[in-house]
């Protein structure tokens, strides 16, 4: 799987349309045999850009009931920075439950994991997969995938962007060098714990490293910055 994947990032780098990023989308798909796969970014200026697997029906009735009013993935990912599983998500009210009632039927799954994307001058997006496991797959799929998924939404996010913008550059404040080795580290594949004890500091200290980063890179979690510094060439692993 993670060559498969390692294949995708190769490949979505070259992307030079969003047709392209759709057919990527698809393929995404394909590599991690779920149901569906969805991206939908929101920019600085209020233009909205979405490439999915959903059915083009259910797409147009979500549109014009205005469904995200109601949709507790957006209201509630809205407010989050980390990824969230749709089963942690408030479904208790009756337009949640309605909503999720006619998405099923609809063929979008029962199951999800969405990933917050925050970027450069006010940008916002969603990744997310759904599928019709149950319960207990899908709790060893998302725990087996997340760091994946995680990066494959930070690629997928940082090609729409350069696609919009004609490029993902943005103004960055340098790492440090103590900064640099953190992250190399975790891209290595180091526990905190284990990044802590190579480079003698404390767990603590080893945060105040990451968060510096991830403020720097304008990252939204440890991932992101990671995947951020990698592809900007800042880590040599």
């Amino acid at each position: 799987m993670k060559d498969r994947l390692d294949s995708f990032i190769e490949r979505i780098q070259g992307v030079g349309s969003f047709d392209c990023l759709q057919d990527s989308i698809t393929e995404l798909r394909d590599i991690y045999d779920v149901g569906h796969v969805i991206y939908h970014s929101l920019n600085g200026k209020g233009q909205q850009y979405a490439a999915l697997t959903y059915p083009v029906s259910w797409v147009d009735h979500y549109i014009d009931q205005d469904y995200s009013r109601v949709d507790p993935v957006v209201q509630g990912c809205w407010r989050r920075f980390h990824p969230v599983d749709w089963r942690r998500l408030d479904w208790s009210g009756k337009p949640a439950r309605d909503f999720l009632a006619e998405a099923r039927d609809a063929g979008v799954g029962n199951q999800g994991f969405t990933v917050p994307i925050r970027g450069p001058s006010g940008q916002f997006a969603l990744f997310t997969i759904s599928d019709s496991r149950t319960d207990a797959q899908w709790e060893r799929f998302t725990e087996a995938s997340v760091r994946e998924l995680i990066l494959a939404a930070h690629y997928i996010n940082q090609k729409a962007l350069e696609l919009d913008r004609g490029t993902d550059e943005q103004p960055m404040q340098a790492l440090s060098p103590r900064e640099v080795d953190v992250c190399t580290l975790l891209a290595m594949g180091y526990s905190r714990a284990q990044a802590a004890e190579s480079l003698s500091i404390s767990e603590h200290t080893l945060r105040v490293y990451i968060e510096g980063a991830r403020f720097k890179l304008g990252a939204s979690n440890t991932v992101h910055a990671v995947a951020r510094a990698m592809v900007l060439g800042l880590l040599v692993v």
